[in-house]
Formats: structure tokens, sequence, C-alpha cells
């Protein structure tokens, strides 16, 4: 007897797909806008606690919040606060040995009523380790033991039937970031001590690239003021410049001449290479040094549309000078 065939399932088609698509991340948009709108005193008592704590963070979850859980660490290890993932099952056959008495932990857990989760809160405990809860359940086992508790509720999981959590990790997620640039912020970490913690990235090396590593020191176009323009037009030519330096004693910075500088002074008179080169010159002309972060000098071009910048010392004499072009091919844009 032949069982009767089913009629192939109707696939949706491509409106369909996007608006599910749509709905998903508006779910989960909404948990987050949530979560910030509650957000409370919990969460500043435990941005005191990892703030005071001399040791590492140690956060643990299991399955997927044990995902979110070492991104979580990855993100407080980044950002300067030493962090670590510890798995709750395996705390328990050695892997406790890298708890302190000075750390902190952020145990991640939607329920907080893991079973696994509780040998490794007891060891907390004993340690007398403060543990900061990210759960859906403030009443939770977990929530109960815990010496903070952030609530990481949702209404809704973005995944039809609850089958797999997906706004409770958007959530958790964001609370885990929300925690480490707070803190990030509390310690006054900078955008140069990121970069030494990530050198071999592009932010890295473009942050802790400074000017000093990009500057020409030899041959320089250098005048003095009282020198003819001719003479002027003449270095510019020889060194192909877009700036010429213009000094009223050794290394004094008096002013500079640009290549825009004489498009100008030729549209206005012909008479110009007999001028005296301080007349052209402009007077106070934008400059960095050396220590200035190159990022930092190429925004300073592009604000004042100009092409290059004399490097002056601590005792304001021109060390230098530092061009776009050299800038941009040394990666600081």
């Amino acid at each position: 007897m032949h069982k009767p065939q089913r009629a192939p399932a109707s696939q949706p088609g491509g409106k369909q797909l996007v608006d599910r698509g749509k709905r998903v991340l508006a779910l989960e948009a909404a948990a987050v806008q949530r979560l910030a709108e509650t957000l409370g005193p919990a969460f500043a008592r435990a941005i005191e606690i990892l703030a005071g704590a001399k040791g590492r963070v140690i956060v643990s979850g299991l399955g997927k919040s044990g995902l979110i859980a070492r991104k979580i660490a990855a993100t407080f290890t980044s950002t300067g606060t030493p962090a670590t993932f510890l798995h709750p099952v395996d705390s328990l056959h050695g892997d406790l040995g890298i708890v302190t008495r000075d750390d902190v932990a952020i145990v991640l857990s939607k329920s907080g009523a893991s079973d696994e989760l509780f040998g490794l809160v007891s060891q907390l405990k004993r340690l007398g380790v403060p543990i900061i809860a990210l759960t859906g359940d403030a009443d939770s086992p977990l929530g109960r033991q815990a010496t903070v508790v952030l609530d990481a509720s949702v209404g809704e999981e973005a995944c039809p039937e609850t089958l797999a959590p997906t706004a409770s990790t958007t959530v958790a997620l964001a609370l885990g970031d929300a925690l480490a640039v707070t803190l990030l912020e509390v310690k006054g970490f900078r955008r140069e001590d990121f970069a030494a913690l990530h050198p071999g990235g592009v932010l890295g090396r473009k942050l802790l690239l400074r000017v000093a590593d990009v500057m020409l020191t030899q041959d320089i176009p250098i005048l003095t003021p009282d020198r003819p323009m001719r003479e002027c037009v003449v270095l510019l030519a020889e060194k192909r410049g877009t700036v010429a330096v213009v000094e009223k004693g050794k290394g004094t910075l008096a002013g500079v001449v640009t290549s825009g500088d004489l498009t100008r002074l030729m549209e206005r008179t012909d008479k110009f290479l007999d001028m005296p080169v301080g007349d052209v010159m402009t007077r106070t002309p934008k400059t960095t040094t050396g220590e200035e972060l190159a990022s930092a000098a190429v925004s300073l071009m592009e604000r004042h549309g100009i092409m290059a910048l004399p490097v002056l010392d601590g005792d304001k004499q021109v060390v230098g000078i530092v061009h776009l072009h050299d800038l941009m091919k040394a990666g600081a844009v």
C-alpha cells in the first residue's frame, strides 16, 4: 500500500525572507533597548567590584552562554583588564587552580539553574571571590548566590519555539561590552594603551605610528626671509616639494611658503621673483611634533587642506617636515 505523498512545502519568497530577518533584528534590538532602560545601581556596583579587584576577571558559562563568556573575557583583556574564560566543569577537574582570592568572577546563565555551574559557584564562594551574575532570573540559585545580579532577561527569543538562545545571548554580550567599556573609562585606558596591546593589528599600527617615524629630516627646502622668491621656486622644483620652510634663525621657524602660495602669487603678479620670501610666506603655519600620532597629523592636514607640516621639537626648533603622501603610504589613514 503506497503512502500518500506530501505536497512539497512552498518556499517563502524574497520579501518574506527579508521580513523574517528584520523580525529577528527588531526583537534583538528591542531586547538590548530594554536592557539599556532598566540598567541601574547593580551595574554601578559591578563596576566598583571590577575596578577594585587586584587579580583577574574569571568569566564562565555553559553552552551558548560559555561562548558569550569567552568573547566577554577577550574584550576585557583587550581593553586593559586581564581576564580568562573558565569552563565550569573543567574547573572541578584541576582548572580551578587559576583562580585566586584577588579575582572577581562573572558567571553567565540564562536560567541561573544549570547544575553544572554550582560546583564552580561553590568553590568561588569558598575562596571569597565576588560573583557578578548575568542571568535572566535574579531569584535563581545562581542569582541568590551572587554578590551582584545583572538582569539579562528577555521577553522573547528571536528563534521560533525558543529552540536556541538568540535575544538572550545578544543581551548578555551587550551587557558584557557595557561592563568592559565602562571599566576602561573608569581606569583611564587610552587609545595608546589599546595600541600597545594590539601591535599586530591595523588599528594598533595606526595608533603606534608617530610623526617621527615618517618625517623627513634631510634635504628639506630651507630659506631665510630675506632671500628672493626665485630661490624658493628653484628649491621647490629641485626638491619636488610642496612646502619650503623659512627660518629666521638657526632652526627657528619664521613661516612657510607652499606651492599653493606660489600659484596664488603668480596669478596676482608676474614680478615676484625678486620679492623677499618674508613678504610671501605664511607666518603662522600649522605645525606638529615628532611625538604626535601620525593619524592626528593627517587629520590636521585634512581639516586645513594642506599637504605638509613642519615638525618642531620641544624648543620650537624645526627638526623635519612630514608630507601627507608619506603618512598615507605608511598607513596612518
